[in-house]
């Protein structure tokens, strides 16, 4: 059991030092750094990276920039050692199949059908129009989740939410609204060694 538990600090404490290295090439991306997680693979290591966009914008990030990034990281890491010996570099986004767990989840999530399943083992669906924060908040302080048909639900009310893929939308005047891509859930590949 100790020594499982050693394998598991070992590979929490590697995830970190890659994250302290590869930070500054997703921000200088204009992305957020939303995983990491190291792995092994026989004699190779396995560095998976989770990038998103920032909060406050919506849509999907686009795989020309997912490339630019993953290029980034690859990169850093290679200038330092953070991972000696073979690796293999997997970068990607969360995808539409990520749960809607935090905040931000909820504010990327901004015009996407979602269903919501709450706490007292309801359930609240539809498209989430806004996450008000100010003066929507609740009395006891958590940000509300605002869905198009104007049901106001508390964040802290939320068990998780899933995104609902869509495979077409049109705006009442019948002209294309949305993309009706999943988001990039691609993987750029690096092979080291």
């Amino acid at each position: 059991m100790a020594a499982q538990h050693g394998r598991t600090t070992a590979a929490g404490s590697k995830a970190e030092a890659v994250r302290r290295v590869v930070t500054p090439a997703v921000d200088a991306a204009g992305l957020f750094l939303e995983d990491v997680v190291v792995t092994q693979a026989g004699k190779k290591s396995v560095v998976r990276i989770t990038v998103d966009l920032p909060e406050d914008r919506v849509g999907s990030l686009d795989s020309d920039t997912l490339g630019d990034a993953a290029r980034a990281i690859s990169a850093a890491l290679d200038a330092d050692d953070v991972v000696p010996g073979a690796y293999t570099l997997e970068t990607s986004t969360p995808g539409t199949s990520r749960p809607l767990t935090e905040l931000r989840h909820f504010r990327r999530a901004r015009g996407r059908l979602v269903t919501l399943q709450l706490r007292d083992g309801g359930a609240a669906a539809g498209r989430l129009v806004d996450v008000a924060s100010d003066g929507a908040e609740g009395e006891d302080g958590t940000a509300r989740l605002v869905l198009e048909d104007g049901t106001r639900v508390a964040l802290a009310d939320v068990r998780k939410g899933k995104i609902e893929v869509e495979l077409k939308r049109l705006d009442e005047d019948n002209t294309d609204a949305g993309d009706a891509r999943d988001d990039t859930t691609g993987t750029a590949r690096h092979e080291e060694g």
